[in-house]
């Protein structure tokens, strides 16, 4: 893993969250993008190297709207930057962690993408990250 690509926050009411995102960073989101296979409305805003990736509902049966039932608005997972998306989940099911989605799968910000389950991460959900090519 090479950095912390983004930190994902559940969020309500994305356009409300914006704002204050942006008083909070001082700065506007660069992009909004739905990711409609999983239900949800994303915003970035870049911080350094790292980015805030908010995360609004599109539909009730989404992750995000399930998540947001549970356990209301907060962090909902950490992602990392990594080179190779197939070599690293290889890795890790060797190192004997659970993985969602053996297959990587289309995200926002032209992303590959795969989760760890939190059980396997000490209630943290993971995401790696491969940028598309």
């Amino acid at each position: 893993m090479r950095k912390i690509e983004h930190l994902g926050i559940a969020v309500k009411d994305l356009k409300a969250s914006n704002q204050l995102f942006k008083k909070l960073l001082g700065k506007e989101h660069y992009k909004e993008e739905e990711v409609g296979g999983e239900g949800v409305m994303t915003s970035f805003f870049q911080v350094g190297e790292t980015k805030i990736e908010l995360l609004e509902a599109t539909r009730p049966d989404s992750p995000i709207a399930k998540y947001l039932e549970q356990k209301s608005e907060g962090i909902h997972h950490i992602a990392f930057d990594v080179e190779d998306i197939h070599a690293e989940v290889e890795r890790l099911i060797a190192e004997g962690f659970e993985i969602l989605n053996e297959t990587p799968k289309a995200g926002a910000d032209n992303k590959l993408v795969v989760f760890l389950h939190p059980k396997s991460t000490n209630g943290v959900l993971v995401e790696l990250c491969q940028e598309r090519k």
